[in-house]
């Protein structure tokens, strides 16, 4: 079974959503664009093009886009 390589968990109660690549703690992003680099930084050049394709990123515990604390 094939499993989505990029997973945006559930936003966190200090801020931000943690970032995992393939199960590898990326970081903590707080918005679309510290999420984008950081996973250009995991190697992935086009990642904007990325965030709504459901075969690439999975968002947990929250809409897409949204950064918003619980």
């Amino acid at each position: 079974m094939w499993d989505v390589p990029i997973v945006v968990h559930r936003p966190s109660p200090t801020g931000g959503r943690r970032v995992t690549l393939r199960s590898r703690i990326l970081g903590l992003a707080h918005d679309d664009p510290e999420l984008v680099l950081l996973l250009q930084r995991a190697g992935i050049p086009d990642a904007s093009l990325l965030l709504d394709d459901p075969s690439w990123v999975e968002w947990r515990g929250a809409a897409a886009h949204d950064w918003d604390r619980p």
